[in-house]
């Protein structure tokens, strides 16, 4: 569809930026804090541990104060759950509420509307250790700590996630850390945890509408729009069979306290079903969203079979990024996109794609939306004079807005854009030299250096957009 005239971003529209706890604030056992998967998990060890990551825990007030002048109107954070309840359950960890208090405080005084991640992956291992979201009680533990959440912090707080990416922690469950190397039926195991995070998740959003009636709460996954690799039927249905188990399964219950029909298909066929009662369906209908926040960095191209891709470029798949996770090819294969380029980390760049993901979800369930995460992570490079010059992020992010305007345009209700990441973090696989942030931290993988915080020509850049509500997205910046 082309527009005549392309609407401005509404009027109030949230501009933000995004981390989680456990990739940006370090003091991972200070004041307190208890151990989570994370901090139990083994990465490369050539790589960035998350034991001080960009040091947020102690940099609190010179980070918020850098948000501000870049003219945030919201940030998105997570609370981890092992600081504020070391245990996961039992005595809360005063100094780690007042960490919160703190941050909300400051964000506040700034006039930077919070948006809070109750989960994002960082368990407490003292509840993993009792068998994780295997354990029906991690569902009750989940909705003490979220109740703690909105007493402590909801006089403040008016926007809530509850839990970011669950659909990744499924799919990729043994790399996440939601499933312990070696679990017998993994696959069957991980569909179960899904059911207890579903939940966690409506009993969550019921005991916020409950306790804070002007609050508004939703579900976090990340979503990609699927291609067929080609017109051929079949690779149409694979197309369809992949969007339902990787996209819809999550958001259906979500919204709508109902299993995705082709999704539970797919684990009735499999053994993957998982154990449910009439008793928690019906719960699950009663958690109703208020809106949808959603995570966005690529497509996903699938067919068939892998004889789609040799009859069609002539090659076998090289599709390795993360939209492809968790590929079944008994149901569908990873497919190339010739139309597309790749990142320095083989991740498709498809701005187009974030339009079209935005128009689906949006069609599907005809709530407002919100953009949690979408970035481009980079080697960047501090050059002469503290700077560093990443046009390629500012075209990456240009790209994407233009796209999400039209969105707009299409009709698509759309209250906010918070990408990833508001300042340097350590991701999850890929250590510190993954950076995605507006501001750079001085540190390598293993040289703690000074953590030193510097603006990177990106900050110039979305200063400028937000100054503008969107109007203004030159890449000619000074800087």
């Amino acid at each position: 569809m082309k527009h005549q005239r392309i609407k401005p971003f509404p009027q109030g529209f949230l501009w933000g930026a995004s981390t989680s706890a456990y990739q940006v604030e370090g003091a991972w056992n200070e004041d307190g804090k208890g151990p989570s998967v994370i901090d139990k998990a083994i990465f490369d060890a050539e790589l960035s541990d998350f034991k001080v990551t960009s040091d947020h825990y102690h940099h609190l007030e010179q980070d918020v104060a850098l948000f501000a002048e870049l003219g945030l109107k919201t940030y998105r954070f997570s609370i981890s759950w092992a600081r504020l309840f070391p245990q996961g359950n039992g005595e809360i960890n005063p100094k780690g509420a007042a960490f919160y208090q703190r941050l909300i405080d400051l964000l506040c005084q700034h006039k930077i509307e919070p948006l809070v991640t109750l989960y994002h992956f960082d368990l407490p291992w003292a509840l993993q250790e009792k068998g994780g979201w295997s354990n029906r009680e991690t569902i009750d533990a989940f909705e003490r700590y979220s109740r703690t959440a909105f007493e402590l912090y909801g006089d403040r707080v008016n926007y809530w996630l509850t839990i970011n990416e669950q659909n990744m922690m499924i799919l990729k469950g043994e790399v996440i850390g939601t499933l312990p190397p070696g679990t017998p039926d993994p696959q069957k195991v991980l569909y179960q945890q899904n059911h207890h995070m579903m939940l966690a998740q409506a009993k969550a959003m019921i005991v916020c509408h409950e306790m804070l009636p002007h609050a508004k709460i939703g579900p976090a996954p990340n979503i990609s729009c699927v291609y067929p690799a080609s017109a051929r039927p079949e690779d149409v249905l694979a197309a369809n069979n992949f969007s339902a188990i990787r996209n819809w399964l999550y958001l259906d219950l979500g919204c709508y306290g109902v299993y995705n029909a082709v999704a539970w298909s797919f684990m009735e066929e499999k053994g993957y079903l998982p154990q449910i009662t009439d008793e928690e369906m019906a719960l699950l209908r009663r958690g109703k969203p208020d809106f949808i926040a959603f995570n966005y960095y690529a497509s996903a191209t699938v067919g068939a079979d892998e004889s789609t891709n040799v009859r069609e470029h002539g090659e076998p798949s090289k599709a390795v990024d993360q939209q492809l996770a968790g590929i079944d090819t008994s149901v569908y294969a990873g497919m190339n996109n010739p139309y597309l380029k790749r990142n320095q980390f083989n991740w498709y760049i498809d701005p187009v794609g974030f339009r079209i993901t935005a128009r689906e979800i949006y069609e599907r369930y005809r709530l407002p939306m919100i953009v949690t995460e979408n970035g481009l992570g980079a080697f960047d490079k501090l050059e002469a004079g503290n700077k560093v010059y990443d046009d390629y992020r500012i075209h990456y992010l240009r790209q994407h807005l233009e796209q999400l305007q039209l969105a707009v345009s299409d009709g698509v209700e759309m209250f906010g854009y918070c990408p990833w990441s508001a300042i340097d973090l350590v991701s999850t696989h890929q250590g510190i030299g993954k950076r995605y942030g507006f501001i750079y931290v001085n540190r390598d993988e293993k040289d703690l250096k000074d953590l030193a915080r510097f603006k990177k020509k990106s900050f110039v850049w979305y200063q400028h957009v937000i100054q503008s509500n969107g109007a203004n997205l030159d890449p000619q910046v000074e800087y």
